[in-house]
């Protein structure tokens, strides 16, 4: 098993968190930590696409791993682990952009 895939089941054990609640938390952290840190307002589509590029490399991740180890890839799973990851990020961009909401 890789770093990658101990350190989620880490954080699931420790926080007693399901895998989709993981997905979003970090969806959510990545997103108002790349607004936070380049100062970026949330309607702003760069914190999106950080979560986006964040969901990416960490599904072509576990397809690695998946494949490493001989399991079978269930692509449908990890459609649904970046869908899970990107739509609070894109949602609270889409209100902040159409609604007026966190201007800054």
């Amino acid at each position: 098993m890789s770093i990658f895939q101990e350190t989620k089941l880490l954080l699931i054990d420790t926080f007693g968190l399901s895998k989709d609640a993981l997905h979003i938390y970090v969806g959510l952290i990545v997103f108002f930590g790349t607004a936070l840190v380049f100062r970026l307002p949330l309607r702003d589509i760069r914190p999106v696409l950080a979560v986006l590029l964040a969901a990416l490399a960490g599904e072509l991740w576990d397809i690695y791993d998946t494949e490493a180890i001989g399991a079978q890839q269930v692509y449908a799973g990890n459609w649904h682990d970046i869908w899970n990851t990107m739509f609070w990020p894109l949602a609270i961009m889409l209100l902040a952009r159409f609604t007026g909401v966190a201007k800054r």
